[in-house]
């Protein structure tokens, strides 16, 4: 047998996980949770806070060559995109972004201007990356997007992912400047092609190289042997693994401030085959403005419920009672509704020469077969399941999960855990998701757990 330990640094609270690992599957053992303490100077505080009480309370003995870290604290992975064409290079870049576990702060489309210059420089992001043109494409704006940005000394670090034809270019560019640079392909190498898999890669080496290294952060490091990854980027992660072996899925983290959706899906061929876009087999959305405790009062303010000071008067971030329980799953239930809404991809019709033709925009979920509830609100509160289960409305105006995928609840709140773990033990965690799929459906899907 053997113990490994996963320390998740968020914002606020720092949570300790213990699995024992045998027979290749992973056993959920111990967890504990302590206030972060990035604001202290030593983000070591807070995790060993965290072990500490994991051992007190699980009587768990931490083995230090088995600790894999992931981290949102210090405000997460900001980053900034800069692409040639919305709906192309900008939108590749963004999806590559966000799939990395990055909160996207600022988008440019086009020549960057003063005034892009001086909203990037208020954005203060972590990591800028700049993309543009198909290869062999375009090359003039992006060589002037290069110029403005290195001049702009942002102190960041930069990755390029564009027109292969004017790598070395830009390279030179940022290096005159001063300014680290960094290569990767081409996030959109040709018409309707993605290719972010290999910037997704190099985000991760980024974020461990630099933005780790920030005031209160560098004890990450110390504390395990592994790459620290990016807490969104880990949940991913296990959502591909998790689809890997059990089949397409969806993932939905509704938090505090923001709700997170996880989708790993091709859709169905009678969709896709109307699409105009493409869209990556892996996506992720952020929904900066969907939480239920920090945007408590902007989601009321969408569903109509802006001045009503009754409904939201128990509001608390950690509810205990009935009615502090009850506010905390009206909000969720509308978050995921907002939030899947504007994940999910959309049918419309086109008026052609030849007739009507319907079209598909965005990431069609009709082929999902799984939907996972995560984090807080959906774990903690009773009634994540109806919520979600809620959203199974198939193919219509929005392309939906479809009425028979099965909800499973995270209960242990470990989706973001194993993804951590995945990196060393891919293969034992993927088991893991199946042997958890089978316990909680009885060993059918379609089923309910005993």
């Amino acid at each position: 047998m053997q113990v490994v330990t996963t320390l998740e640094v968020g914002s606020t609270i720092t949570k300790a996980n213990a699995f024992e690992l045998e027979g290749g599957l992973f056993r959920h053992i111990g967890q504990a949770f302590a206030p972060t303490s990035v604001a202290e100077g030593d983000v070591r505080i807070g995790m060993d806070a965290a072990i500490a009480a994991m051992r007190e309370t699980s009587g768990i003995a931490v083995d230090r060559t088995q600790v894999f870290v992931n981290s949102s604290a210090a405000g997460g992975l900001r980053m900034s995109v800069h692409g040639l064409t919305q709906g192309m290079t900008a939108r590749a870049a963004r999806e590559a972004a966000l799939g990395a576990g990055a909160i996207v702060c600022h988008t440019t489309v086009g020549m960057i201007d003063d005034y892009d210059v001086e909203d990037l420089l208020e954005a203060r992001p972590n990591i800028v990356l700049l993309a543009g043109g198909v290869d062999y494409g375009e090359k003039e704006i992006v060589i002037g997007n290069a110029r403005r940005l290195a001049a702009a000394r942002l102190q960041v670090p930069v990755i390029y992912a564009g027109n292969i034809a004017v790598r070395r270019r830009v390279a030179d560019i940022f290096a005159e400047q001063g300014v680290e640079l960094m290569c990767a392909d081409n996030v959109f190498p040709d018409v309707d092609v993605l290719q972010i898999e290999p910037v997704r890669r190099l985000i991760h080496e980024v974020f461990n190289k630099h933005i780790i290294a920030a005031p209160g952060m560098s004890g990450l490091t110390e504390m395990s042997s592994f790459d620290v990854l990016p807490t969104p980027g880990a949940v991913l992660l296990a959502t591909e693994i998790f689809a890997e072996r059990l089949g397409d899925a969806l993932v939905i983290d509704v938090g505090g401030a923001t709700t997170d959706i996880h989708s790993v899906t091709d859709g169905s061929l009678e969709w896709t085959s109307r699409s105009i876009d493409p869209e990556p087999r892996a996506k992720r959305t952020v929904e900066g403005d969907l939480g239920v405790y920090v945007n408590a009062r902007q989601v009321a303010a969408m569903i109509g419920h802006s001045d009503d000071e009754e409904s939201l008067r128990f509001l608390r971030a950690i509810p205990t009672g009935e009615q502090e329980e009850a506010v905390t799953r009206w909000l969720a239930e509308h978050a995921v509704d907002i939030g899947i809404r504007r994940h999910v991809g959309t049918v419309s019709d086109l008026f052609t020469p030849t007739g009507k033709k319907q079209i598909v925009r965005g990431k069609d979920l009709t082929a999902v077969r799984w939907i996972v509830g995560t984090g807080g609100a959906l774990t903690r509160i009773p009634g994540g399941a109806e919520i979600l289960g809620g959203i199974r409305l198939g193919a219509g105006a929005r392309l939906m999960p479809p009425p028979e995928a099965e909800v499973l609840i995270d209960r242990d709140y470990r989706f973001s855990a194993l993804g951590t773990l995945a990196q060393a033990y891919r293969d034992e965690v993927g088991a893991t998701f199946e042997a958890w799929v089978a316990a909680e459906t009885g060993g059918v899907p379609g089923e309910e757990a005993p």
